[in-house]
């Protein structure tokens, strides 16, 4: 495997991941696939870790896609077997993670790079950056998950549109569009994405950790059950030493102090 596919160091409370194979645009195979999934079991694992941004080490790509001479030497069982289960279980790992996820989209996001993109909670994007799922124009479509959480974040018919054409988008548009929260340029993207960062590990972990899951398991749940769901999880969240150090330093006109108990 080649070394320091992705890197990680800590900043403070939050996990800073960058994918860093600039030669090949961090493009998706393998190696790279593995590595992304071991950095985040070692930032899940850090407990002085509340929080996680992922980004490209330059200017030109923060994923820009799967590998094509990979892909097109594939077979539909080899394809299954070798690739798309892992793709889909490190994307899916990172979907759970139970520390809140910022994307700092730094340069291309194309095809699994914009797949991958869907699985983060916050996503903030350089104005010099584009992003698309183009693999209808390769006689394939999105098989990272695509095809399927992209029309769960936008209009059914805003998401055909987007893989039916292949079009890519501009950071003002998927701003418009409600698939990216903040276009920055792209000088300022890293800080500004840090600050975001250190804003939200400001708060609980535990109920960042409660909050998250609440929203994730509930948007498949019919509004009655995910009702129940948020009611039980809540009352697990009023049981920890967070919530009752939150509600003292609100009533004491004091800054409160989370610990994650």
């Amino acid at each position: 495997m080649k070394p320091n596919l992705v890197t990680t160091e800590t900043v403070g409370h939050v996990g800073l991941m960058r994918f860093n194979n600039p030669e090949e645009l961090n493009t998706l195979h393998i190696p790279m696939l593995l590595a992304m999934e071991d950095a985040l079991t070692a930032l899940e694992r850090d407990r002085n870790v509340r929080v996680i941004v992922v980004t490209g080490v330059n200017d030109k790509a923060f994923i820009a896609g799967g590998n094509i001479k990979d892909l097109n030497a594939r077979r539909a069982l080899q394809h299954y077997n070798e690739f798309s289960e892992t793709l889909h279980r490190v994307f899916r790992r990172f979907e759970v993670c139970n520390k809140p996820t910022i994307a700092a989209v730094n340069g291309w996001a194309l095809g699994g790079g914009m797949e991958f993109m869907l699985t983060i909670d916050i996503r903030l994007m350089a104005s010099e950056a584009r992003i698309g799922l183009p693999e209808i124009k390769l006689g394939i479509f999105p098989g990272g998950g695509g095809s399927q959480r992209l029309m769960r974040q936008l209009p059914l018919c805003q998401a055909k549109l987007l893989m039916f054409t292949g079009d890519f988008l501009n950071a003002e548009e998927a701003v418009a569009m409600g698939l990216v929260n903040q276009s920055v340029p792209r000088a300022q993207l890293l800080d500004e994405s840090l600050k975001l960062a250190h804003r939200i590990a400001e708060k609980s972990p535990l109920a960042l950790k409660f909050l998250k899951s609440s929203m994730l398991h509930g948007a498949d749940m019919p509004l009655t059950a995910a009702l129940a769901h948020e009611a039980a999880t809540i009352s697990l969240v009023f049981d920890s030493e967070d919530a009752h150090e939150g509600c003292s330093a609100f009533v004491e006109k004091r800054a409160a102090v989370f610990q994650g108990k």
